[in-house]
């Protein structure tokens, strides 16, 4: 693998075998075209580059790393935010036949230590000299470590050799100016080592190969076709192999433009000002969202709510109709253009008025919230996948699209239902194994290649719903069974919920950990006390109701029947979170430990006064 041979530019998309040929065979086919797009702070604006520009910039970048020596298959650590460095340096790793290892630019130091020791990185691409004091602080031994490329250093020495600012590494690079052969690389070698958010321990190294990612991209490209003038905005981690994936090189197999989001809080700012055409991302963009227009109706007049509950109701019936599940009348036809001027127009327009798909993926996302984008006339497709299958395994289409479902399989992956009724996958974006760890590998890889998702599944005409979690269950000490991420989904779609737990492993009844929207709830206690019910137990009570309500079309013994409530929110520096903003249960639990024992240490409500009843 370490012949370093010019490499032909492969002529379709169906003949790319490997990432570094993908990336060749985009800049050849249209290099003029606009490739990233990003906002230089410097200068004030949103600056663009093209293919054969963005190129010509990777080809530094190659050189400077090959001056390191580094033989292929050794791991590069890249922890930084998105953004044209992260992928330059994710292209020169893949190109010298090396193997990248995304983390997340939020993660605490010390979780960055492990992966960094448990990978073997001997190169670490980090953002700040800061950062890096921070993960050398955390204690591990990275002796292993052999070059640190921070990107800002802002002006600051460090007794340590290996550690060199960005630009100086750049500046260095030897014979940059003339085009680099690519080190051979196979379509089985690895391509990335992408570790999973470890919600209940460690996280554990998926090891993907070219091959499995190459497959994911193709494949998507069957299902969703996106076109070169397609503008992607990019604001998930690209650590998550749903944004590497889905966000990164399908737009490069597409030709379509990637404008990366400058911060998560300038992102409704973005949003506006790139008008993006395709968005990637998890429920919880889509469930603020909602909440913020279900906030802005709450406040509304009469006349203001009463045109945005008919919007929705008749885009509702418009969407079923487009599906095939009913009829539109001839006065929801007539009225609709005036409908979606008023408000639909406006409202999408927070999100930059061009959209014309959305996908939602990572986790699930309840049903109100994507039938409210739905009947806005925004088409958000709901997928599945995990990291062990690069990612996606299921996506609806615009034409065939049940929301309460993940969608049919992609070509060339096979699915079928286990021991209670376990989702397994087969297919050639399956997942080598697990870095280092063999038994765990084969703990959830069968010899003939079906992976063990862990999730429950239905399969009806080929479309894959699911239904639940195997190891993600409570079970109450009278013996009652129930989901906690469903409920969890469930309770935040009411707008008033900013995250909740779940809780009742062992114990007599459900109870809820939640944190709360300050604005929403300041109009909570005032809609209370305007109804002369004010202190705790009636907030508590309040509390309760919405929660039922939410909840509602689950058994009355999944209703949680307590509450503890919050505005602090669980972050993902204090521990409480993974990265991709995942409750991490033992954690939230052991920090809340003296909250629950108060909770089971009192008489619940009824099932009945739980339900609001």
């Amino acid at each position: 693998m370490a012949d370093q041979i010019p490499q032909p530019r492969p002529g379709t998309l169906a003949q790319v075998t490997t990432l570094p040929e993908l990336l060749r065979w985009r800049v050849g086919a249209t290099p003029a075209a606009e490739a990233y797009r990003h906002f230089d702070a410097s200068v004030g604006r949103w600056i663009s580059q093209s293919w054969q520009e963005i190129n010509a910039e990777f080809e530094i970048w190659r050189w400077a790393l090959a001056a390191e020596g580094f033989a292929p298959g050794e791991r590069v650590a890249i922890l930084m935010p998105n953004g044209t460095a992260h992928i330059a340096m994710d292209q020169a790793a893949l190109s010298r036949g090396l193997v990248p290892v995304p983390m997340h630019a939020v993660d605490n130091p010390d979780s960055i230590a492990y992966i960094l020791a448990d990978s073997g990185a001997q190169f670490l691409f980090v953002d700040t000299l800061q950062r890096w004091q921070a993960i050398v602080a955390a204690g591990q031994p990275l002796d292993h470590l052999r070059r640190v490329i921070c990107a800002d250093t802002s002006g600051r020495a460090t007794p340590d050799a290996r550690v060199i600012a960005l630009d100086r590494w750049l500046a260095a690079a030897p014979g940059a100016t003339a085009p680099m052969a690519d080190v051979t690389v196979k379509p089985d070698d690895l391509a990335a080592i992408v570790y999973t958010s470890g919600t209940t321990g460690r996280p554990k190294g998926v090891m993907l190969s070219h091959r499995n990612v190459v497959a994911n991209v193709k494949a998507i490209a069957q299902r969703i076709a996106a076109a070169p003038d397609d503008v992607f905005l990019s604001f998930l981690p690209l650590s998550h192999t749903f944004e590497r994936t889905g966000g990164y090189y399908y737009p490069i197999a597409a030709g379509a433009c990637v404008a990366y989001a400058r911060s998560v809080p300038l992102l409704s700012e973005d949003l506006r000002h790139v008008r993006p055409t395709v968005l990637v991302s998890v429920p919880r963009i889509y469930e603020r969202i909602s909440a913020l227009i279900m906030q802005h109706r709450a406040a509304a007049g009469a006349v203001e709510r009463a045109l945005l509950d008919l919007t929705l109701t008749v885009g509702n019936r418009r969407f079923d109709a487009r599906q095939g599940r009913g009829r539109l009348s001839p006065l929801d036809r007539l009225i609709w253009p005036l409908l979606k001027r008023l408000v639909a127009d406006k409202v999408l327009a927070q999100l930059g008025g061009r959209l014309r798909v959305a996908v939602s993926g990572g986790a699930p996302i309840a049903e109100p919230v994507i039938r409210l984008f739905l009947a806005l006339g925004l088409d958000i497709l709901q997928g599945y996948g995990m990291t062990e299958t690069s990612p996606v395994v299921s996506v609806n289409t615009i034409e065939d699209n049940d929301p309460r479902s993940v969608g049919h399989v992609l070509d060339g992956v096979e699915v079928r239902l286990g021991e209670n009724d376990e989702l397994l996958v087969r297919g050639p974006s399956v997942m080598l194994g697990y870095w280092n760890k063999p038994d765990e590998t084969r703990r959830v890889k069968e010899a003939d290649g079906w992976l063990h998702t862990g999730d429950q599944a239905r399969i009806e005409n080929g479309r894959i719903t699911i239904t639940g979690r195997l190891k993600d269950i409570l079970v109450t000490s009278t013996g009652e069974k129930t989901a906690p991420v469903d409920l969890e989904t469930a309770i935040l779609a009411d707008p008033l919920f900013e995250q909740a737990l779940v809780i009742g492993e062992q114990r007599p009844f459900l109870a809820a950990l939640v944190v709360l929207n300050a604005k929403a709830w300041v109009q909570e206690k005032e809609r209370l006390a305007a109804a002369g019910e004010q202190g705790g137990a009636a907030e508590r009570a309040a509390l309760l109701a919405r929660i039922a309500a939410a909840v509602k079309a689950y058994p009355s013994y999944a209703t949680p029947r307590a509450v503890w409530w919050t505005l602090d929110p669980w972050t993902i520096g204090a521990g409480l979170l993974t990265p991709t903003l995942k409750n991490k249960r033992p954690a939230l639990e052991r920090r809340f430990a003296a909250e629950i024992e108060q909770i089971y240490a009192k008489k619940p409500p009824s099932v009945h006064e739980a339900r609001g009843g």
